[in-house]
């Protein structure tokens, strides 16, 4: 697998993400400890797991079709938010969120929307794209961007790295599904692992039981 576009450049890496989901959360945290420890350039994108579910909510448990309705107001802000301030705002935005969300179990209001945009420096008044949907073309766009690259039987997060071929199609995945978030070395050697089995055309599952609460410590 090509891991770079030049031997001197860092690897790109596309991440999708819904924040509202606390496995990504784990996810994400283990992404950006890669980043410091193997080159990697991590550029995140918005995916929704209300998109995802929205023609499927009967088949969900009631506490499931609760958090789709609250999940529509994160990712309408995070879309708008980068948009009109680019995208380099939604890995900040998103670790706003998430530390409200997962760590301290804010929520999911316009309080805490207007608080993590407070926190990053954005306008406050982007927590009323919650509300509309002025950014849902986009919204659905980015999200059809990344789970077309996987299939929709998956959820969030999904991770894409290039492929072996200059120009073919990228590697890739859903997850990986972590807990806790691995750090340092083990989250280094845990990145090379995924790659290697992820850009092995015939592999395509490797599963077990998840046996206990996200562990965000």
């Amino acid at each position: 697998m090509r891991t770079s576009t030049s031997p001197d450049s860092p690897t790109p890496v596309d991440f999708w993400f819904d924040p509202v989901c606390p496995w990504t959360w784990l996810t994400s945290r283990w992404m950006l400890d890669v980043a410091k420890a193997r080159p990697v350039q991590v550029s995140w994108h918005v995916m929704s797991l209300s998109v995802l579910n929205e023609n499927r909510l009967d088949e969900l448990p009631e506490r499931i079709r609760v958090l789709m309705g609250e999940a529509w107001a994160p990712v309408r802000v995070l879309t708008a938010a980068a948009l009109k301030h680019g995208p380099e705002v939604l890995e900040p935005l998103y670790t706003a969120l998430g530390t409200r969300y997962h760590l301290q179990q804010q929520p999911k209001d316009r309080a805490t929307l207007e608080a993590a945009l407070r926190e990053v420096g954005l306008p406050v008044d982007l927590a009323e794209a919650g509300d509309t949907e002025q950014y849902d073309e986009e919204l659905r766009a980015s999200h059809h961007r990344g789970i077309t690259l996987v299939g929709q039987d998956v959820g969030s997060p999904i991770i894409a790295v290039p492929g072996q071929d200059a120009g073919g199609d990228p590697v890739a995945f859903f997850g990986p599904v972590v807990n806790p978030a691995p750090k340092g070395e083990d989250a280094a050697r845990l990145w090379d692992g995924v790659l290697a089995v992820a850009s092995t055309p015939s592999f395509y599952e490797i599963k077990r039981t998840r046996g206990s609460a996200p562990d965000f410590s």
